[in-house]
């Protein structure tokens, strides 16, 4: 994956994967289709959100208030 070269995570920017087999690549559970590379952290924050970008935005609206 092109996005490797980068070595930092397309959402957060971290260069720390915070896995021990370093980043992860990211993917969309509907087509199977990769998105990008991330930390443990943001996939795993992706995952608990369940890919809804509603819940994502409840939970902006959350941190904003």
């Amino acid at each position: 994956l092109f996005l490797l070269a980068n070595k930092s995570c397309q959402i957060c920017k971290t260069t720390k994967p915070n896995h021990k087999k370093g980043f992860v690549v990211d993917h969309c559970h509907e087509t199977g289709l990769a998105r990008g590379i991330l930390c443990a952290h943001c996939n795993a924050s992706l995952g608990g959100f369940k890919d809804d970008i509603s819940i994502l935005k409840n939970a902006i609206e959350y941190l904003t208030t």
